[in-house]
């Protein structure tokens, strides 16, 4: 089957979270998270993208000059089941970017965040148009030794854990940072530099459904940008058929 053939609609932010909470690697939801859309594929809900603030939007403002505080927003997480078409998830990115400006004019630039550490490293937001602006190694997440949970720093903090949570083992990978421009004019106003995709392997930050392979794995040093850093992290209608 096509890709053509998925529908995106709004739904529920208990729709969306329950749908991620069961399909996402991580089980877990970004409470932020204010823009929820459902992928459906022949009349069953196959996906779920949502878009809302990011956790540290101060620092993320910075890394483009001028931008006003309503101007970007984040994809806080994407939850894609096996039952979904090839190249179904960068047809629903599209099409979903599509449906934040026609609701939201005042966007301009999309961030998110590659989990190369637990995940992957963004293959689907290369393909997507997104450009690359950042690698750094993993940093805020830690595993619970006793239960095996994964936990960022952020949730950490908030929960009170702080000094229990240094004392865990740190998540080794990478964190890969990702910017889609609306207007590719606007990217000549980054405050950090434009990565080549091929720095991905120069740094050994390779990673595709969890899986590290072996022959790309490098102790070259991390990229790290200048200026500007990184965290982990309306009704809406449109449809394609």
């Amino acid at each position: 089957m096509s890709a053509k053939s998925i529908v995106l609609k709004p739904i529920s932010a208990q729709v969306a979270n329950d749908f991620v909470k069961r399909v996402h690697y991580s089980g877990k939801v970004v409470p932020n998270s204010q823009i929820h859309i459902g992928i459906y594929y022949f009349g069953k809900l196959e996906g779920v993208m949502q878009y809302g603030p990011c956790l540290a939007k101060k620092q993320m403002l910075g890394l483009v000059k001028d931008t006003k505080w309503e101007s970007f927003i984040e994809l806080n997480r994407m939850a894609f089941t096996d039952a979904l078409p090839k190249n179904a998830e960068s047809r629903a990115i599209a099409i979903s970017l599509k449906i934040l400006k026609k609701h939201l004019p005042q966007l301009e630039w999309v961030i998110s965040f590659a989990d190369g550490a637990q995940c992957g490293d963004g293959t689907i937001y290369r393909a997507s148009g997104f450009l690359l602006t950042g690698i750094k190694p993993n940093e805020g997440l830690r595993m619970n030794p006793e239960t095996g949970e994964v936990m960022h720093t952020i949730t950490a903090y908030h929960r009170n854990m702080k000094k229990e949570f240094s004392t865990w083992q740190p998540v080794t990978g990478y964190q890969l940072r990702y910017i889609y421009f609306y207007n590719k004019d606007d990217a000549k106003r980054l405050a950090v530099n434009v990565l080549p995709y091929d720095t991905i392997d120069k740094v050994g930050a390779r990673m595709y459904k969890g899986m590290r392979p072996a022959s790309i794995v490098s102790d070259a040093a991390s990229i790290h940008e200048t200026k500007g850093g990184a965290t982990p992290t309306a009704g809406l209608q449109a449809s394609e058929a």
